[in-house]
């Protein structure tokens, strides 16, 4: 069996690891700045500002624009967008979610994590939404362990996703990640045969359930950039870098 290779620290490297710790913490300064001012009437653009200012105070810069030149430091989706929304002039309305996803380049690493955050008071659904794409995450966790194959991640998390009524957005995943955004292995939210690589300890991945309350099924609007649900369905994303370990995984960008 031949073991997936993506960054691989080996966990000897004591410096790759403070430096990746370095920019998931970054990442997570991020992620809880923009969390704090999410609110009915602030634009995208607004909480886009925040989390770039962050960056600026610490020593990193936006990925996404490093790599892929995307229009904004952090890429902030609403409601039906399931991923890769730009920041803009949209003003947030109650009942909202918001998903945060924010990717750093820190001292030559990268780290990558994101959240859902209901704006003001949300459905019922919207809440079971948010609650499910973490419960899927966690479930992950008790597989990304070295020595499992990749597609045993997306296993836990479609079983948990179904289990709860809703759908994994099956074009959209986790991905390995360290020295740019997106490295081997792809990591998939269900159990594609295909991703029957063995995981070694030391490997950096992100996990990331990224789903919806309708069919699963999504499209690019006209933007370029913006992916969205077919059905115009809610969507939640969850996310967290990682090393892969023997044991339980360490988070990079939990705190």
């Amino acid at each position: 069996m031949e073991a997936v290779r993506g960054l691989d620290l080996s966990i000897q490297d004591e410096q790759e690891l403070l430096s990746l710790k370095a920019a998931g913490h970054v990442v997570r300064m991020v992620l809880d700045a923009m969390k704090v001012e999410v609110r009915p009437g602030v634009t995208t653009r607004y909480l886009d500002e925040v989390g770039a200012r962050v960056m600026q105070e610490n020593g990193a810069r936006s990925a996404p624009s490093i790599v892929y030149q995307f229009p904004g430091a952090n890429c902030i989706s609403l409601n039906d967008e399931a991923v890769h929304g730009i920041p803009g002039d949209r003003k947030l309305k109650e009942g909202d979610l918001v998903k945060l996803d924010v990717t750093v380049e820190k001292d030559g690493y990268m780290a990558d994590a994101a959240i859902t955050v209901p704006v003001g008071r949300v459905s019922p659904q919207a809440e079971q939404l948010i609650a499910c794409a973490e419960r899927a995450f966690h479930q992950a966790m008790l597989v990304a362990r070295a020595g499992f194959r990749v597609f045993e991640i997306g296993k836990a998390v479609e079983r948990e996703v179904r289990k709860s009524g809703f759908s994994v957005i099956r074009e959209l995943g986790g991905h390995g990640i360290g020295r740019t955004i997106h490295e081997a292995p792809h990591v998939p939210n269900y159990p594609d045969p295909q991703a029957r690589q063995v995981m070694n300890d030391g490997l950096v991945i992100t996990v990331e359930p990224i789903i919806s309350g309708g069919s699963g099924q999504v499209f690019t609007d006209k933007d370029g950039w913006t992916v969205r649900t077919g059905d115009h369905a809610l969507s939640a994303h969850f996310e967290h870098t990682l090393v892969v370990t023997s044991g339980s995984p360490i988070l990079l960008t939990a705190g």
